[in-house]
């Protein structure tokens, strides 16, 4: 596709306008879409027309845009996270009838958690973790418990990314080596006060953590004991449904 003046390529600046559409832009003027991809205005009313006739966006009845329903039929057709949503999903049922909390399914995004599935319960406590959407690892027992076991270099470059001083590299690492030890994190109100998340990892080839499955929950209940073992059975046939060898699917330690 044609480059800008710039030098950048069509194709990133059409990544930049639908990356800008977040949980809380989720429609907005094209002026408004154009600031936030750091694009010029008549840029961006090229490209939102020529993705709103490809069904890629759509018109809001006000003018605002938002994302179309093209791009989640796509998304829903052929993905990793479709296949693993489907193979989850029986588990995570199974998980949210015993806590009737929240039940969650993650993978790891580099400094981010993407939650792809939620399950939640009426009455259920606070939880800012949406399908499609992002928390940073070290708030999310999910994410850090997929750091923990993610292999040493994915570790290594996280860790030179925050650029933690040496107290907190050391109490960072500490906390993963207990994670792998004990096959599970426990976070409590790191993200919402009286409130905890628990998870544990789904293991793919080669014993590194492909995903998470966990519960928020109020802290301080009768929750984590019974929940931590029941997450691990759930872990482990969402690992065989992927086709991970039993022997394959547990906790993985790194010296």
């Amino acid at each position: 596709m044609a480059n800008s003046p710039s030098g950048e390529s069509m194709t990133s600046r059409i990544v930049r306008v639908i990356s800008a559409f977040d949980e809380t832009h989720q429609a907005m003027p094209i002026a408004m879409l154009a600031r936030r991809a750091g694009l010029p205005l008549s840029t961006a009313h090229r490209i939102v027309n020529d993705l709103m006739g490809h069904g890629f966006l759509q018109r809001e009845p006000d003018g605002g845009v938002r994302l179309g329903l093209r791009l989640w039929e796509l998304a829903n057709r052929s993905s990793a996270a479709l296949g693993l949503k489907q193979i989850a999903m029986p588990f995570m049922e199974d998980i949210q009838a015993v806590v009737r909390q929240h039940t969650q399914l993650s993978v790891l995004r580099q400094d981010e958690v993407l939650f792809i599935e939620r399950l939640s319960s009426h009455g259920s406590v606070l939880n800012h973790a949406k399908v499609a959407g992002r928390l940073p690892v070290h708030v999310s027992s999910s994410g850090m418990v997929m750091m923990a076991h993610s292999p040493r270099h994915v570790q290594e470059d996280y860790l030179q990314r925050r650029n933690l001083d040496a107290a907190g590299e050391k109490s960072l690492r500490a906390s993963w080596a207990r994670m792998r030890l004990e096959g599970s994190a426990s976070l409590p109100g790191a993200v919402v006060p009286d409130t905890t998340g628990i998870a544990v990892p789904v293991f793919g080839a080669g014993s590194t953590a492909v995903a998470a499955i966990g519960v928020v929950v109020p802290t301080g209940g009768e929750y984590i004991p019974a929940t931590v073992p029941a997450l691990m059975t759930a872990a482990r046939g969402i690992s065989r449904g992927l086709g991970v060898r039993a022997e394959a699917a547990g906790p993985h330690h790194q010296c």
